[in-house]
């Protein structure tokens, strides 16, 4: 499902964690965070590691962990841009437009997969937007 992925012995749960494992800049790290709509339907946001979401702009709401994992199959902290368990509506920050290699969670909290902008974009057919 995810290209080579690479597992570290260490957590990378964070944004943080990832690139000091990686070796690369916070901002080529691809968050994938889970938030509800007033519907409380899932949504996900892709977000570039430096980037905070700015979740009342966007009308989103928290989601803890057990929505994050009924509607994902993943825990917080290894959540992938995509091979969720069902669809989701997904927000693409258009700062990560600028990176030619981005990392993204690769299923577990300390595993990571390359990736780049187009392949996010087509995988999650997701709607690119300023997420800050």
């Amino acid at each position: 499902m995810y290209k080579n992925v690479v597992e570290f012995s260490k957590l990378t749960r964070t944004a943080q964690e990832a690139a000091e494992q990686i070796g690369c800049s916070v901002a080529q790290i691809a968050k994938s965070l889970i938030f509800k709509d007033a519907g409380d339907k899932p949504v996900l946001v892709i977000a570039s590691g430096i980037n905070r979401v700015d979740d009342k702009r966007l009308e989103l709401f928290k989601a803890d962990a057990n929505f994050v994992k009924g509607k994902t199959g993943f825990v917080i902290g290894g959540v992938p841009p995509w091979g969720h368990k069902q669809k989701i509506k997904t927000l693409i920050d258009e700062d990560l437009k600028q990176y030619d290699l981005i990392w993204a969670a690769a299923g577990k909290n300390n595993a990571v997969f390359p990736t780049n902008f187009d392949e996010i974009v087509e995988k999650t057919e997701g709607m690119v937007i300023c997420v800050k």
